[in-house]
């Protein structure tokens, strides 16, 4: 009696890949991003983004205290009003003791919400990736969820860990107070070298060309790329597409003002 063939084992079952630690996550947005969002896709949760986001609001938080300490909300607040003519002019017109408490209470403000951005990013964050899942979804069809385009949205603006850092260093180092925008802090955009009192509008059309804008962008794009199976291409047009048209919508709103 012939032996029965021996057959060839069945191949054993390839297992998925072990999630990466948040640590390594953000490590990776940096140097290898692919890396990040691609483990996004296969091992994501809703709380995916919160590890990044606490991040960016520690820096945030220990910038504008470093910013309140060098420059003073009150210099940066008599800045901003000079910047609208017409904010000004009024300011000028106002009695001294009505200018004084107006001053004050604007100081405050600008204080408070300054510091109050540390979690308020997260509503503007929230409003990016809603917006951005229905673009993709309806543009590209991508197989997307809300929870993992947020998390692509907050790995994206981990650049600003970078640009808040060097604000810090900038100010320690002994930057001068004049004209100081805590929302412009450093030299990586054309607008930097510009006062805005002379042309709101030439300051709006050159601030959106920003080094870590531009990084931003690219990184939500190969996140949407990596996470929502849609060619990188089609993410970048989405992305950037978004980014021109919020530009344009602030150069009108600067115009309108001047």
């Amino acid at each position: 009696m012939a032996a029965a063939p021996v057959l060839p084992a069945s191949p054993a079952p390839i297992p998925e890949s072990a999630p990466v630690s948040q640590g390594a996550r953000i490590v990776n947005a940096f140097i290898a991003p692919a890396k990040t969002f691609t483990d996004l896709r296969r091992n994501a949760n809703g709380w995916a983004w919160l590890a990044p986001f606490l991040l960016i609001a520690v820096v945030w938080v220990a910038f504008v205290y470093t910013v309140d300490q060098k420059i003073g909300f009150r210099k940066i607040t008599e800045d901003q009003i000079q910047i609208i003519p017409k904010v000004a002019d009024q300011f000028e017109k106002m009695p001294p003791e009505t200018r004084e408490q107006n001053l004050a209470a604007r100081t405050k403000g600008a204080r408070y919400f300054a510091y109050g951005k540390a979690v308020l990013r997260f509503a503007w964050f929230a409003l990016i990736a809603g917006v951005l899942l229905a673009s993709f979804k309806v543009g590209a069809g991508a197989d997307l969820s809300l929870k993992a385009s947020l998390a692509v949205v907050v790995f994206a603006s981990l650049p600003m860990l970078v640009q808040l850092l060097l604000g810090i260093a900038s100010l320690l180092a002994g930057m001068s107070p004049d004209g100081y925008t805590p929302d412009n802090p450093i030299a990586s955009n054309p607008a930097y070298f510009m006062n805005p009192a002379d042309s709101l509008v030439r300051y709006s059309i050159a601030a959106p060309f920003d080094v870590f804008a531009i990084w931003t962008l690219s990184l939500a794009a190969i996140g949407f790329s990596c996470v929502g199976k849609v060619k990188r291409g089609t993410a970048f047009a989405i992305v950037f597409g978004w980014y021109i048209l919020l530009a344009l919508v602030g150069v009108g709103i600067a115009a309108a003002f001047s």
